[in-house]
């Protein structure tokens, strides 16, 4: 005979067992429902229009919505401010949002080594490294330095002052590890667009200024600008004839900027491969063919855990080179 007990058990089992199942199938029904069509994406820019990381995500855009690879509409924002403090402390802010997204760059990395941002790179769902890019040395057409060389040897009187988009990112330890190299002093000016560095450069508010060559290869070929140095190892022609390398002057720093996706922290597993996916056949595209060489990167493509594992050994990496140098402590 089976005891009231006993049956209240065996209906416990039960319902516990249903429930089981019925969870399985929504995680099931959630991961076949990711992406909503009626769900906007929210795509950080974490500086102002023209730099670098701009120029990455709009591209991705453009290819995203030629392909269809989205069904629903995209929002693209600019959140400038602190070294891409806001606009990816504003990413953190969504956590769990599988349809919160941003590009990357080196201030990722360097940003949360030198205030407390309330977030570090780790934290961010991984999704790829895309590319990686180097930078030169910038200053206007009618300069006076027609050469590296020139240039070193004014700046060993009198330090220039270097625009760079961000404070302690990459744009400063690419100048800051070259003059130490060489020799001489910076006086770093922070900005947070490209458009505002170029502004300053070409209104002579600043001696100079570091970039990707993507950037500036309109100003290169008007002469409005001139290339001195590259921190990369083969000088890509668009910057002119005769730029040297900074191995080939003796001073070789070894540092790239990696930039990618990630997805707000703790994205559902279902967004972030949805995401990988569709980076992969981003990557498939001619069109991101056409910006790896319009904009003189390197291809580097990595994904998911293997991008988190790159970022968090280039993180370890930055702040080396930053004690190093004495900029934190």
């Amino acid at each position: 005979m089976t005891t009231p007990f006993e049956t209240l058990g065996r209906g416990l089992r039960i319902a516990a067992v249903a429930a089981a199942g019925l969870g399985a199938m929504t995680g099931a029904a959630l991961a076949q429902d990711y992406p909503d069509a009626g769900e906007t994406l929210d795509w950080t820019i974490a500086f102002g229009p023209g730099g670098g990381n701009d120029i990455m995500a709009r591209t991705m855009v453009d290819i995203i919505t030629k392909y269809d690879l989205y069904p629903g509409n995209i929002r693209l924002e600019n959140r400038a401010g602190g070294s891409g403090a806001v606009g990816w402390g504003y990413l953190a802010a969504q956590k769990g949002n599988g349809y919160a997204i941003s590009t990357t760059s080196g201030s990722l990395i360097t940003t949360p080594l030198q205030a407390d941002t309330g977030w570090k790179p780790s934290d961010f769902t991984p999704i790829a490294l895309m590319a990686t890019d180097d930078l030169a040395i910038m200053v206007r057409g009618d300069s006076e330095w027609k050469t590296i060389e020139d240039y070193i040897e004014a700046a060993k009187t009198t330090p220039p002052t270097i625009a760079g988009t961000g404070t302690v990112n990459v744009d400063f330890i690419v100048p800051k590890l070259f003059s130490e190299a060489a020799g001489f002093d910076i006086e770093y000016i922070s900005f947070n667009s490209m458009a505002d560095m170029q502004t300053a450069q070409l209104s002579r508010a600043v001696d100079s200024l570091v970039a990707n060559p993507g950037e500036v290869v309109g100003l290169v070929e008007s002469g409005d600008m001139r290339a001195l140095v590259y921190s990369g190892t083969k000088v890509p022609p668009e910057l002119g004839e005769g730029v040297p390398t900074m191995a080939e002057v003796g001073h070789d720093i070894g540092v790239s900027m990696p930039r990618g996706v990630i997805l707000a922290p703790d994205a559902p597993e279902a967004a972030k491969t949805y995401w990988i996916e569709t980076m992969k056949k981003i990557a498939e595209t001619p069109e991101w063919a056409e910006y790896i060489q319009g904009n003189l990167l390197t291809q580097n493509i990595i994904y998911g855990d293997e991008f988190e594992a790159f970022l968090t050994k280039t993180q370890a990496g930055f702040e080396k080179v930053l004690r190093e140098q004495g900029v934190i402590n």
